[in-house]
């Protein structure tokens, strides 16, 4: 019995003794001593000025070009001048970048060992995979020292919110913790060690939600995080049942993963009595971005540069694909990285008073649903994709509820093994009632922008704009 159909078996009480196991070893992982300490810098930073940002930027980003030159193969065989900072330390940023060509998708995708730094030991390396927003998903490398940035520049947002870590909370993320034979509740499961209770995504039917409904207002919480598709389905169905959560049970809700649209935003608000703050980042750690009570999108400049490179421009604004430099993966450095989102970057300074760059949008995925035969409504399915190395990338399209048919680019790799696995990440989060059908293609076209859809349903779509 494999560890999955083993937690699977468990009663709930067990289950729910695995997962604050799990909650502890992340929680381990995630708030180390240099968690703690960027954590306490970067809240002084924060209240700061932005030129004193910059100049963090600039000290921060010397290190890693320098390092890039000596330890990284794929930036040492450019043959790069050594990097010169400047008094004026915007002058220093752009002369240091523009030494860099723009690092596409496809060099990393082609070649990510490539990128490994050798002057960190290979016992420190932490072996990931990127998000897979085309549908496959690569190897990536990290540190510990990685994490606990990415997480410093997550709870800046939230410490200044007045709350505090291991407060109770409520989670909507991709993880299994439910078993999907399961058909009563609770379709949730508690991780004591960080206050965290964990709702299955893979549950929420018309004849479920109300049951989630009851938990939201009957169990404690000072916060909401998750995708903003899964909390929309959730809060439409409190509103149209008159249940809203009443004002100051929360204080916020925290959204990432997905754009969030303009309905999403509104319904999420109305229901769950609290404002909502977006972050926008990547697996890759090259970028953070954290929001405002202006609805608007900080830099985290202490963690890495954001670039547009300009399609449009009015004397309030620029917009145009980004380019994304991170600080804080020092395993696999991402200098200049074309992330494939565009952005909306104000020329002006943001009425909530923060210093440093700020984005008015983020354009990024916009995905549709996945509806179940037995009237499920799920999101964020590149879940499915994200340990398949044998895909090159794959796209969901749903004409009616009772089948999908999964596109895919099989790389040379693919075998009846691979597509044996394949089958079953896709059956462990839909459910046997649905039809497969696979489908193996040389490419998948692009959108009218030239942005991949990943899922494309007609009975789950969502419409909107973003924010």
């Amino acid at each position: 019995m494999n560890r999955d159909a083993l937690y699977a078996a468990m009663p709930i009480a067990l289950q729910n003794l695995a997962c604050t196991w799990a909650g502890h070893q992340r929680a381990r992982a995630r708030f180390t001593p240099h968690f703690h300490k960027r954590l306490r810098e970067w809240e002084a930073s924060g209240r700061s000025s932005n030129e004193r940002l910059l100049e963090i930027q600039q000290d921060r980003l010397l290190t890693l070009v320098e390092r890039a030159r000596l330890f990284v193969p794929h930036y040492a065989k450019l043959a790069l001048p050594e990097p010169q900072g400047d008094a004026d330390p915007n002058r220093g940023i752009d002369r240091i970048l523009a030494s860099f060509p723009p690092l596409e998708k496809a060099d990393y995708r082609d070649a990510p060992e490539s990128f490994i730094a050798g002057d960190i030991a290979p016992e420190r390396l932490v072996k990931g995979k990127t998000s897979g927003t085309t549908g496959s998903a690569l190897p990536l490398w990290y540190t510990s020292e990685s994490v606990a940035e990415e997480y410093a520049a997550v709870w800046r947002l939230r410490r200044s919110l007045g709350i505090e870590l291991y407060a109770p909370h409520f989670s909507f993320g991709g993880q299994l913790l439910v078993p999907m034979a399961q058909s009563k509740p609770p379709y949730w499961r508690k991780n004591a060690w960080t206050g965290q209770t964990l709702f299955s995504l893979y549950h929420m039917t018309r004849a479920n939600l109300p049951h989630y409904i009851d938990a939201m207002h009957a169990l404690p919480a000072v916060y909401v995080q998750g995708y903003p598709s899964s909390l929309h389905l959730l809060a439409r169905a409190m509103l149209d049942a008159g249940r809203a959560l009443p004002a100051g049970k929360l204080r916020a809700v925290f959204t990432s993963s997905e754009s969030l649209l303009a309905f999403h935003r509104s319904a999420i608000e109305e229901a769950f009595a609290a404002p909502i703050y977006d972050r926008y980042g990547t697996s890759e750690l090259a970028v953070s971005m954290t929001g405002c009570p202006e609805r608007r999108l900080h830099v985290d400049m202490e963690f890495g540069i954001v670039e547009v490179e300009v399609e449009e421009e009015t004397e309030d604004w620029v917009r145009g694909s980004l380019l994304v430099t991170g600080f804080a993966n020092d395993a696999t450095p991402f200098i200049r990285y074309r992330v494939g989102d565009v952005g909306t970057r104000s020329k002006r300074p943001c009425p909530c008073g923060r210093p440093g760059e700020v984005f008015l949008d983020v354009d990024g995925r916009i995905e549709d649903y996945v509806v179940t035969p037995d009237g499920r409504w799920i999101g964020r399915l590149d879940h499915i994709f994200k340990a398949q190395v044998d895909v090159a990338e794959a796209q969901i399209l749903q004409e009616t509820e009772a089948a999908i048919e999964v596109r895919f680019v099989p790389r040379r790799s693919f075998d009846a093994r691979a597509e044996k696995e394949l089958l079953k990440e896709i059956r462990s989060r839909l459910g046997d009632e649905i039809a497969i059908e696979l489908v193996r293609v040389d490419e998948i076209p692009r959108e009218a922008n030239g942005k991949f859809r990943a899922v494309k349903s007609k009975v789950g779509r969502q419409q909107g704009s973003v924010r």
